[in-house]
């Protein structure tokens, strides 16, 4: 769209050369505030391929957790070699598509940008004063967003920050990786617009700065074995602070507002990856409908493409809600399908037996019926809609940043952070206000989640799967469970849980479905095979 856009600012005789994907550099100069963003738009797009294609790092931070699945659907597929199995039962391996894509397409992210620098800073990309200033502090920002996805998933990256050097770069510690993030946002966040929407919206302004450097305070512990949660708040502090003043960000009273097709305007939205099907083409850019709906329920929502049916909610996750909460109404689809949203003809399954049926049950990861398990639905699925939603995709929201806060203030022991979670539950309990409310004490308790083997797969003949398990863990043992478990409620489907599971502990320590508890090595992800075998000065991750 960008690209689009900045064409049509060109004379057809001026633009001799077929470049379609890239600014001509030697063409290009900036006249407004709006073509700084089509320059700079090119760097952004690895962020929503890295996050949203097919084996994106929202499937490998959902799918690996004790929230989601894709099982094995019976008449439908999702083999796949096993890949979405190794994902649940923490078995990935360095030749696995996930940590590939994620390494693959975040570096990207960081070439690009490094480019885009090297450009301006040789003035290949004419650009002077506070602009050059400002934009360069910009990349310099993003460059750290990438480096902060990395050092989640594999930790032992190398820094790259010379688009012209061609020698095979060096791998940097964890550490290095941490502080160089730090870094890079505390140098240039003072050179960042302040301005939340319009041009800025999408891109790295003050305040989403702000928000990636408390999320690597939060996560810092785990990361780095220090801890900042005080830093945390601080940088929290100051967010807070603005959307008080300003009215720029705010909770929605509605959280399903985050998360309409039409999202932009939201004030719980800090940071989004923008998507409009009108102007995005590539087929997987954003399609958690095509997953998770059942074939049949193309006619339900009148999509123009038949969807895939494979992804759905752990059905010990969805048992952990309070029956009481609109989240769980509201966040997923689930009991009888019709054919028309809101409509009362029963939608009936393709084989003729019965109605569609969303059911919270799913016997076995690697077997299940067409309509086991409840369906993501915390995104609007727009009817009439093609293969790609519309909806932007929140990456960092308001709320995250009253929820960092909180969890801060329990590490740290700061009385008080009870009234935050309430503040934030009351949106969901409107038929039962009372139930809103939580203390520092319950949120310190142990986890609600009752975690353990469930796989009661039966075979045609009446016998049970031989390797059948019931087991009964609990989560009690979780230290600050109960705050885990909020995090799950209020962040369902938004590509975390892996992340938040670690720093409590519970990653690698539980077992839910048909996954048992894991080697401790398996919180970093591996450094991928094509990576290593191109890199001689590449370490491969511990345990890989």
């Amino acid at each position: 769209m960008a690209l689009g856009l900045m064409l049509s600012t060109v004379s057809c005789t001026d633009f001799k050369h077929d470049s379609y994907d890239r600014v001509v550099s030697s063409q290009f100069s900036i006249q407004s505030e709006e073509e700084v963003g089509f320059l700079v738009g090119n760097a952004y797009v690895p962020w929503r391929r890295t996050m949203l294609l097919f084996d994106g790092i929202v499937r490998s931070q959902q799918l690996s957790a004790d929230s989601d699945l894709i099982p094995f659907r019976a008449g439908i597929g999702w083999e796949d070699g096993g890949l979405y199995q190794r994902l649940h039962l923490h078995t990935w391996t360095v030749q696995d598509n996930g940590p590939r894509a994620a390494w693959n397409d975040t570096f990207t992210g960081i070439n690009t940008t490094n480019r885009i620098i090297s450009q301006i800073e040789d003035g290949s990309i004419p650009l002077e004063g506070e602009v050059k200033t400002a934009l360069v502090s910009e990349l310099n920002v993003l460059r750290a967003s990438y480096y902060y996805l990395l050092l989640d998933l594999f930790g032992n990256v190398p820094i790259v920050t010379d688009f012209k050097d061609t020698s095979l770069p060096t791998q940097s510690t964890r550490k290095e990786v941490f502080d160089f993030v730090e870094k890079s946002i505390l140098d240039n966040i003072d050179n960042l617009s302040e301005t939340p929407r319009g041009n800025y919206y999408g891109r790295m302004n003050k305040w989403v700065a702000l928000g990636f450097l408390a999320k690597i305070y939060l996560n810092a512990e785990v990361w780095i074995g220090e801890d900042r949660y005080d830093d945390c708040i601080d940088v929290c502090n100051q967010i807070i602070a603005f959307a008080e003043e300003s009215g720029e960000y705010a909770m929605e009273a509605n959280q399903k507002d985050a998360f309409r097709t039409n999202n932009e305007n939201s004030k719980d939205i800090i940071f989004a990856l923008p998507i409009d099907n009108t102007y995005l083409t590539e087929w997987n850019t954003f399609d958690v409908h095509m997953q998770a709906l059942a074939p049949e329920s193309q006619a339900t929502y009148q999509l123009s493409h038949r969807p895939w049916g494979g992804s759905a909610a752990m059905p010990q996750f969805i048992e952990s809600f309070d029956p009481d909460d609109l989240r769980l109404k509201e966040n997923f689809i689930q009991g009888p399908q019709y054919t028309t949203l809101g409509g009362s003809e029963p939608l009936m399954r393709s084989d003729g037996s019965g109605q569609v049926n969303y059911t919270n049950a799913i016997p076995y990861s690697r077997y299940s019926d067409v309509d086991d398990g409840f369906r993501w639905g915390k995104f609007e699925y727009e009817v009439g809609g093609n293969n790609i939603l519309s909806n932007d995709f929140p990456m960092l929201r308001y709320t995250d940043v009253l929820m960092m806060k909180a969890e801060s203030m329990m590490r740290t022991e700061k009385p008080g952070f009870g009234a935050i979670v309430t503040s934030i539950r009351e949106r969901y309990f409107r038929s039962a206000p009372e139930k809103a409310a939580v203390s520092d004490a319950d949120l310190m308790g142990g986890s609600t989640y009752d975690y353990g083997r469930r796989d009661t797969y039966t075979h045609a003949d009446g016998t049970v799967w031989a390797e059948g398990k019931t087991t009964h863990e609990g989560g009690a043992d979780i230290k600050y469970g109960r705050f885990l478990d909020e995090l799950g409620w209020e962040f369902t489907q938004e590509g975390r849980r892996r992340q938040d599971m670690i720093r409590f502990g519970a990653f690698t320590t539980k077992s839910w479905l048909s996954h048992d508890a894991s080697e401790p090595y398996r919180v970093l992800f591996p450094i991928p095979h094509n990576a290593i075998t191109t890199n001689s000065n590449l370490k491969q991750n511990p345990g890989y």
